[in-house]
């Protein structure tokens, strides 16, 4: 039976329709109209611009649980999608607390109009933790979000289309949000009082197979003496290793991983035919899962955050990380000579694998973000030095 929630305001001009009939009522802003997608609850305090432009987010509506988002504003530095133009990212954002004028001096723009223009559709004023009770209880649903300035919706019709969508089970999103053509990225990460930098004289190719690749990824490749030249995710192994790389790195992405390995897999199978390097992060860990022979399986609620702890058990090491997925790899599923490196010390979860013997290792987190600490970012030198090594470089220290 249609419920509505308990936790409704008087003039909604937003409102958040589940596929149980649940109402949720709120004050909208950002763009006006709905859309339908999964809803997730990420519990990370800071980079919201960050979470709503990772294209791993395609097809979800985020919950943030810390109930002030919009403070310090948006700017054109933080977002993580390599086409702005393309709006890959969350298709819908909720909030807890009303969005107030930006205080930083870093903020070029207000969220409600970045949010206006990215096409987002937004809703605030609502009991998130009541919200994110629902999810942990029942898992992620399926949902409409719509805003309205008159606050007129047809909620008959927004409950259809809320229990009509099949979900991301079976969905490949990661050919939505992919790169048109191959492009090289140059950019180098972030320095204080001086932005982005250029990479000069690079020492090494990496191509990176682009799934719905984070910004940040590309950056800390570059800062390591990388050209990375980004290929789409269609795009055959006989056309990557024509490029001579050095390294393929296969990105983060959203969707099921299942569905996008129908025609990544194949192509993952003959890169591991060679011995050129191979990491993978995210759906690219997922996938690399999938073509040495493991399973991937939806989860009840996923993991979105940037304060889960993971457990590297090649160092014995315990990182604060970042998280962004709903899927996630079987580790029961992972044949002989597949050797589970990082652990999820919230639920045991698959984090990380190695192919016992040759320079190839994935992990599920996002080793590039840095969630207060920039603990993961040694997994890109790791990476750096296996080329290194194949070339008969000196390896770099792991840990800056």
């Amino acid at each position: 039976m249609a419920t509505t929630a308990p936790w409704t305001t008087e003039t909604p001009t937003a409102i958040l329709v589940l596929a149980d009939g649940t109402v949720i009522e709120g004050r909208g802003l950002g763009a006006t109209g709905s859309a339908v997608a999964e809803v997730c609850f990420n519990t990370a305090l800071t980079g919201y611009e960050e979470i709503l432009t990772d294209p791993s987010y395609a097809g979800q509506i985020v919950t943030f649980t810390f109930p002030h988002i919009g403070n310090v504003g948006t700017n054109d530095e933080d977002i993580e999608d390599l086409n702005p133009a393309a709006r890959a990212g969350a298709v819908g954002a909720i909030f807890k607390a009303d969005v107030t004028d930006p205080s930083s001096f870093r903020a070029a723009g207000h969220l409600d109009q970045w949010l206006k223009r990215r096409g987002i559709v937004a809703l605030s004023g609502i009991d998130t933790r009541a919200l994110t009770a629902l999810i942990r209880e029942k898992g992620s649903p399926n949902a409409v979000i719509a805003h309205a300035a008159d606050g007129k919706f047809d909620i008959d019709d927004l409950k259809r289309r809320a229990a009509a969508w099949s979900g991301l089970v079976g969905l490949d999103l990661a050919k939505e949000v992919t790169s048109g053509q191959s492009s090289v990225w140059q950019e180098t990460p972030w320095a204080w009082n001086e932005g982005y930098g250029e990479l000069a004289e690079p020492t090494m190719h990496v191509v990176a197979i682009d799934y719905g690749v984070k910004r940040n990824i590309l950056r800390l490749l570059a800062g390591l003496g990388a050209k990375v030249t980004v290929v789409p995710a269609k795009t055959g192994a006989n056309e990557i290793l024509a490029m001579q790389p050095d390294g393929i790195f296969l990105s983060n992405g959203p969707g099921d991983p299942a569905a996008t390995g129908e025609y990544a897999v194949p192509v993952i199978r003959d890169l591991l035919k060679t011995d050129v390097p191979v990491f993978g992060i995210c759906l690219g860990h997922q996938m690399l899962a999938l073509a040495l022979g493991g399973k991937t399986e939806k989860m009840h609620q996923g993991h979105h955050g940037a304060n889960h702890p993971v457990k590297d058990h090649t160092t014995g090491k315990v990182e604060i990380v970042s998280m962004n997925h709903g899927f996630a790899v079987d580790s029961k599923s992972l044949p002989e000579g597949v050797e589970e490196t990082h652990v999820s010390l919230f639920d045991g979860s698959n984090c990380g694998i190695t192919l016992k013997g040759r320079p190839v290792f994935s992990v599920q987190h996002h080793p590039e973000a840095s969630p207060g600490p920039q603990d993961s970012h040694y997994l890109f030198r790791r990476f750096a030095n296996l080329i290194r090594a194949k070339k008969g470089e000196p390896a770099l220290a792991e840990r800056a």
